[in-house]
C-alpha cells in the first residue's frame, strides 16, 4: 500500500503558554506565574505535524510573516517532513501569535483559556490557493480549519468537491457556515461547543455530563445538511461519531495525568484523518485518534507533545488494546 497524501490547509501560530495556579481576575495582576515558555503551533500545523508523525506524506498550505516567529514555525513543519513549498511569507503583518493560560491545581486536570492574534492566517487568499485547482487531486485527504479567511476554505471545499477529494473540516474556532458548504463535507469535527454553534443543540447536561439523546440529534442535524460523517469530540466525556449505518460515543481514555490539553483536538483529528487514509474503519480510527490525543495531553506544549506512531502504539499495547 502506497503511503497516503494528506494536504492541510490551514493556519500557523506561535504559541506563549504561560502557567499559573490562579487566573486573574478583572484588573488584577497575579505575581505568582509557575512558568512560561513558547512553541509552535496553529489548529492547521498542529493537524499537519500530527498526521506526518503517524507516517503519512503531508503537504501544508498557509502564510506566516517575515519575523523571527514565521521562521521558527516554517522551520517546525519542515522538520517534522511535510512540504513546505506553497507556505507563504507575508510581509504586510506578524505571524499569528497565541496567548495560552493554563491553569493549573494539585489533583485537578489542568484548564487552558486562549486569545489568538491571527496576523498573516488571514492575509491567505483565493488566489494563493488557485494551483490547488487541478493539482488537488494528488491528495487522498484535505483538512480544513477555521483559522484562515472563510472564503479561502470555501475555495478548497469547492475544487476538492469536483474532483471527489475527501474533505475534512475542523469546525473550529466557530463560525457560522452554510448548507452548501456542509453538503460537501466528508467529515467534521465541531467540539460540543462549536456544535451547539452549527445545530442549536446542547449536548450536556447542567452537571457537564453528556446528554447521548442530544449528541445523536446533533449529529443527525449536520447529517441531514449533507455532511456524509460527523464527529464531535467531547472533552473528558470522548467522541462522538454518526454517519447514515452507525452512531457511537467512544469514552476518553484515562489513562494518563493531563499535562496540556491546548493541542488535545488536533492531535485527535490529524490521527483519525491518517487512520482512515491508512484503510482504518471508523470504530477503530476513534480508537486510534483517542490514544493518540491522550499521549499528546500528557506532554507540554502543541506541537512539541504530538506523538509519534510508535508512541501510540506503545501506549495501546500498555493499556492491552486489541
Amino acid at each position: 500500500m502506497k503511503t497516503p497524501r494528506i494536504l492541510v490547509v490551514g493556519s500557523l501560530v506561535m504559541d506563549l503558554i504561560y502557567t499559573t495556579s490562579r487566573v486573574p481576575n478583572e484588573g488584577e495582576t497575579v505575581n505568582d506565574g509557575l512558568s512560561f515558555t513558547s512553541a509552535p503551533g496553529g489548529k492547521g500545523a498542529n493537524q499537519a505535524v500530527q498526521a506526518s508523525r503517524l507516517d503519512v506524506n503531508v503537504t501544508m498550505v498557509g502564510k506566516i510573516g517575515t519575523d523571527m516567529f514565521g521562521d521558527q514555525l516554517l522551520k517546525t513543519i519542515k522538520d517534522a517532513g511535510i512540504n513546505t513549498d506553497n507556505i507563504l511569507r507575508d510581509e504586510t503583518c506578524s505571524s499569528a501569535v497565541s496567548n495560552i493560560i493554563l491553569e493549573v491545581a494539585r489533583g485537578k486536570k489542568a484548564k487552558n483559556r486562549i486569545i489568538v492574534v491571527p496576523g498573516a492566517n488571514m492575509k491567505l487568499t483565493v488566489d494563493d490557493v488557485e494551483f490547488l485547482r487541478e493539482k488537488i487531486t494528488e491528495y487522498d485527504l484535505v483538512i480544513l480549519q477555521l483559522e484562515i479567511p472563510l472564503e479561502v476554505n470555501k475555495t478548497v471545499i469547492d475544487f476538492a468537491y469536483a474532483k471527489g477529494v475527501p474533505v475534512m473540516l475542523n469546525s473550529a474556532p466557530y463560525q457560522e457556515l452554510d448548507d452548501d458548504l456542509l453538503s460537501k463535507l466528508t467529515y467534521i469535527s465541531p467540539n460540543e461547543h462549536e456544535a451547539y454553534g452549527l445545530t442549536g443543540i446542547k449536548t450536556t447536561k447542567n452537571d457537564g455530563s453528556i446528554d447521548t439523546e442530544k449528541v445523536e440529534k446533533a449529529a443527525n442535524a449536520l447529517l441531514a445538511k449533507g455532511v456524509k460523517n460527523v464527529i464531535i469530540t467531547l472533552g473528558s466525556n470522548g467522541v462522538a461519531f454518526m454517519n447514515k449505518d452507525m452512531f457511537v460515543i467512544k469514552p476518553c481514555i484515562d489513562i494518563v495525568d493531563v499535562v496540556d490539553p491546548t493541542a488535545a483536538g488536533d492531535s485527535f483529528t490529524g490521527a483519525f484523518c491518517a487512520a482512515v487514509c491508512k484503510g482504518m474503519e471508523p470504530d477503530k480510527a476513534l480508537d486510534f485518534s483517542n490514544y493518540t490525543a491522550t499521549v499528546t495531553v500528557s506532554k507540554m506544549g502543541a506541537i512539541t507533545s504530538l506523538p509519534t506512531m510508535e508512541e501510540v502504539q506503545a501506549l495501546m499495547k500498555k493499556n492491552n488494546y486489541k
